[in-house]
């Protein structure tokens, strides 16, 4: 018999390291002669689209289409120090500290054109390779003749930006205080389908709602979400890694099970958007807290579709058979008690 189940796992979560931990990010963006720029950082990507990211930051204040922007990352000999990719602070640590870069490098272009043009930088405006004036955009002169006049006055178009959310006031006997500049939040809701006679469970649909402060790449965001749920499945239902006496029992992913396509359902993403005054336009990192909550939804997800609690990962066939004949075993006991 299958029998089908809600379950709802919420969650917040510390973005950045917390905790007085020094927490800071670093990069620097050049416009060269030819229009485009090169972005620094010292970020690494993982494959969670971080670099287009950042040229997307690049590419708004600077008025260029990403494919003008060159992004140069994780490289010891001409990137800042940026900190890791961990902690779900890319987003928002480097991402504010590279639009600051890119504010930076804004207003020195607008310092040269404003002398070149007879306008005030601040009534200057760009896009589209060219800096005009606010008011009279017909009075605008190109990107590319900017910096050529800088160069030859023996300057660099080039800004720096820096960002430092580490907290300082946690008391390091109570840990009392701000622990974190700012929180992810995420709720998601799992329905399941468990045969009773195996065990097996399916997930069938996961929705989750994610607080992503404000959605830069809202493609991306979603993507990250997907991925984070489909790890939080993994954990769940399939992902074991066995040690005895402090020795790796599971030998290969034969035995590490991992979700397939097949075993991945429909997630629908809703991203929330509540804008963070310290994040690069209001956002947020959304990478853990998008994985945090999906397997409490699921084991409640089972618990509402069978009345068995599962306290051990993962909710392998096995361990749910069991759990489902101790429950058949203690309901005979309650029935048929003992007569003496």
């Amino acid at each position: 018999m299958k029998k089908r189940g809600l379950g709802v796992g919420s969650m917040f979560y510390g973005i950045g390291y917390g905790f007085n931990r020094p927490d800071i990010g670093a990069a620097h963006v050049e416009v060269a002669e030819d229009g485009t720029a090169t972005l620094f950082t010292g970020v690494c990507d993982l494959g969670q689209g971080i670099q287009t990211l950042l040229a997307q930051i690049v590419g708004t204040e600077l008025g260029m289409p990403i494919s003008a922007i060159r992004v140069v990352d994780a490289d010891t000999g001409s990137t800042p120090d940026s900190g890791p990719t961990s902690g779900s602070r890319a987003t928002f640590v480097q991402g504010q500290a590279v639009r600051n870069a890119s504010l930076d490098v804004k207003a020195r272009l607008f310092e040269m054109a404003g002398r070149m043009m007879g306008v005030a930088p601040d009534d200057l405006e760009v896009a589209d390779g060219q800096v005009r004036a606010r008011l009279a955009p017909e009075r605008h002169v190109s990107v590319v003749k900017v910096v050529d006049e800088m160069h030859k006055q023996g300057k660099r178009c080039i800004g720096w930006g820096w960002q430092d959310i580490t907290t300082k006031d946690v008391d390091p006997l109570t840990s009392q205080g701000d622990a974190y500049q700012t929180f992810g939040w995420a709720t998601q809701l799992a329905e399941v389908e468990v045969d009773t006679d195996t065990g097996f469970v399916q997930v069938t649909r996961l929705v989750s709602a994610t607080d992503a402060g404000r959605a830069i790449n809202p493609v991306g965001v979603e993507g990250q979400v997907q991925g984070g749920a489909v790890m939080g499945l993994g954990y769940a239902l399939y992902e074991q890694h066995v040690v005895e006496q402090g020795r790796a029992r599971t030998g290969s992913l034969a035995f590490y099970l991992v979700p397939t396509p097949l075993d991945v359902p429909e997630i629908e993403c809703l991203i929330v958007e509540v804008p963070d005054p310290n994040g690069p336009y209001g956002a947020k990192g959304v990478s853990e807290p998008a994985t945090i909550p999906t397997t409490p939804a699921i084991l409640n997800a089972i618990y509402d579709a069978v009345g068995v609690r599962v306290r051990t990962t993962p909710a392998t066939p096995e361990r749910i058979f069991d759990l489902l004949r101790e429950q058949d075993t203690q309901s005979a006991t309650v029935e048929s008690p003992s007569v003496g």
